[in-house]
């Protein structure tokens, strides 16, 4: 038995029409994207990081605008944002190439923690379409799994 799928919601903190804001982090594998969710210091900038050393690239980075209003939602840079991410300890470094839009495939939540070691499959709700959602608080060595899942796929239990 799969879990509800968890409201948007919970992440919205701010909406005009059918965009919705997000503090989060975003970052595209091969023009897919990925949404990295959680409080200020739970690691969204840092995974993102790593992910790009590996070759993601940065939509963007401590807020993002996701647009709801069609299937697939899509993440989508905002104007203003430069191309920068934050590195905890280091400061503003220039992040590389970046990417103005992607499609939603993935979201992890560095919340809340994985409750198993296979776990149960979670998704976020977007109107009537879900996106898997990983839960992923306190995981290390996250960024090289994730890119070899958003290109690999992920296998059924």
């Amino acid at each position: 038995m799969q879990p509800e799928p968890d409201p948007i919601a919970r992440w919205v903190t701010a909406r005009k029409g059918t965009a919705l804001w997000l503090n989060a982090t975003a970052v595209a594998v091969d023009g897919q994207g990925l949404l990295l969710l959680g409080a200020p210091g739970t690691g969204k900038s840092t995974l993102a990081i790593a992910m790009m050393a590996l070759g993601a690239v940065l939509i963007s980075d401590d807020g993002v605008w996701l647009q709801s209003g069609g299937t697939p939602a899509i993440l989508e840079r905002p104007e203003q944002a430069r191309d920068l991410i934050e590195a905890r300890g280091i400061g503003l470094i220039r992040s590389g190439p970046t990417i103005a839009r992607a499609p939603l495939v993935l979201a992890v939540d560095l919340d809340r923690p994985a409750t198993a070691r296979l776990p149960l499959r979670h998704t976020i709700a977007l109107g009537d379409s879900t996106v898997p959602l990983i839960h992923a608080a306190g995981e290390h060595g996250l960024a090289p799994a994730l890119l070899l899942m958003m290109r690999q796929g992920r296998a059924e239990p």
